[in-house]
């Protein structure tokens, strides 16, 4: 137990918290803008919408959740800059993309699995990711 924490102590920085936020709610706002296009979810979503919107998101959340600290997304070198910021969460989505896409392929997530949406998700997702770090970073100054 006690390598565990002390690994968590050198992935995770607590100043780190509004990106953590922030990557959480860009994942869901780009998933959201997806939905949207292919009309499976409404504007305003439904509560229909918002469980499908769930099954969409789910799988990418928990490769987050799985690979962001490991990575470092979270470690105090994230928090300090967007040069050092940027990499880290487009390294993290890459692995993240490809846990929540072998996800969608098992029987427990809705979706499936087609290449133009693993390129989609791929791309848009470590896009998205790599401008909200930027701005954060230089807000932060």
């Amino acid at each position: 137990m006690a390598a565990a924490s002390e690994f968590l102590d050198r992935r995770v920085d607590r100043g780190t918290l509004p990106l953590a936020v922030g990557d959480v709610l860009v994942i869901l706002v780009f998933l959201y803008a997806g939905s949207l296009n292919h009309q499976t979810v409404g504007l305003p979503p439904t509560a229909d919408g918002l469980v499908h919107l769930g099954g969409v998101a789910a799988p990418f959340l928990v490769g987050w959740v799985l690979v962001a600290v490991p990575i470092g997304a979270y470690s105090a070198g994230a928090g300090e800059s967007a040069k050092a910021s940027v990499p880290l969460a487009i390294r993290s989505w890459v692995f993240t993309a490809a846990v929540g896409l072998g996800l969608r392929a098992t029987p427990l997530f809705p979706g499936g699995v087609e290449l133009i949406f693993a390129g989609v998700v791929l791309g848009v997702g470590a896009v998205s990711l790599g401008v909200f770090r930027y701005v954060a970073g230089w807000l932060r100054g």
